[in-house]
């Protein structure tokens, strides 16, 4: 077995250089607080890993896909404020009976796998729900894809959505998500930008209309030439699409990333909102820049659109400010 350890780290910036690495949590292998009635037999613990982190007032979210056999939970979460270093035990959220997939209760109500979750302005938490099981081994569609959320303040469900057909493929991924509260409104009015990886593309929701198109363009999958990872003497190959997404509402743009690539491009949200595509409309995608190696998490700040993300290769924070190509 092969100990992973799992930090969550606090960048401290001043004047604008990285000078401090706080460890708030940290673990060799997640813990879980499990009913009495599960069986220990069928955890793997050493499958569980989180690719997704919201932060909210008094909690942190952790989303541990099941990207391969015995993950117990695929949502989660911790005490915000937890003595430094320390390795909280996770609760899965919003209860284990959302969770049953471990145990064979593949219920298209619950969560089967989730990758990456977002809080809009409204304090609900928007959970996307891949369908896939062991995604790294036999991929395994269990129920489609969807998108749900919960009231932060009651942690109940107050919607979800179910996505049409037409915008799906058969080895859709959905991985990652953008909450756009800045064209038509707040909550239920907000636009949500999903990353397709595995059948690289853009899904669009309209939550005014109820809608949901695709949207495809070459930049969305991976280069070959970057399909090779080494990070700290680990080698491995993963041909992955886009999966990185950033959102500017200064700028009305949409940064993405593939993970098999060295390169970072853009897309005005205006060409992502206006509706679904025509047939043989161009879709018009910038190339911003290239990076020094692959990467898979993005994020922006706000204030002065500053793009921060996590060259592989180097296992680093990097910052890219795209207006004053500002990179350090």
């Amino acid at each position: 077995m092969n100990v992973i350890h799992l930090p969550i780290l606090w960048l401290c910036i001043h004047g604008g250089f990285a000078v401090q690495l706080e460890v708030l949590n940290q673990w060799n292998l997640l813990s879980f607080d499990l009913p009495f009635q599960y069986n220990y037999e069928d955890i793997r613990l050493e499958n569980t890993v989180f690719t997704g982190l919201e932060v909210t007032t008094n909690r942190l979210f952790l989303a541990t896909p099941r990207l391969r056999a015995g993950v117990p939970a695929t949502l989660s979460t911790i005490p915000r404020n937890t003595p430094p270093g320390s390795s909280p035990v996770l609760t899965a959220y919003p209860n284990w009976s959302m969770h049953g997939a471990l145990r064979g209760n593949l219920n298209c109500s619950g969560l089967i796998s989730v990758y990456r979750i977002r809080a809009d302005s409204c304090n609900r938490l928007w959970v996307l729900d891949s369908g896939v099981t062991s995604s790294l081994d036999d991929f395994t569609r269990v129920c489609n894809p969807k998108l749900v959320i919960f009231d932060l303040r009651t942690d109940r469900i107050v919607r979800s959505i179910i996505f049409p057909r037409e915008v799906l493929r058969p080895s859709s991924l959905l991985t990652n998500l953008i909450i756009d509260e800045s064209v038509q409104g707040r909550c239920d009015s907000a636009f949500v930008y999903m990353s397709d990886t595995a059948a690289p593309g853009l899904v669009v929701y309209d939550g005014v209309k109820d809608q949901a198109w695709r949207i495809m363009h070459p930049s969305f999958f991976p280069d070959p030439d970057f399909s090779n990872y080494n990070v700290d003497d680990e080698s491995f190959t993963l041909m992955d699409g886009i999966v990185g997404l950033a959102h500017s509402p200064n700028l009305a743009t949409l940064y993405f990333q593939p993970l098999a690539t060295d390169r970072l491009f853009s897309v005005p949200t205006t060409a992502l909102t206006k509706g679904p595509p025509v047939e043989f409309e161009e879709t018009p995608v910038t190339l911003v820049g290239k990076k020094s190696s692959q990467g898979l998490g993005l994020t922006i700040s706000i204030d002065e659109d500053t793009l921060y993300f996590s060259p592989l290769a180097e296992t680093a924070v990097a910052s890219w400010n795209p207006l004053t190509n500002t990179q350090k």
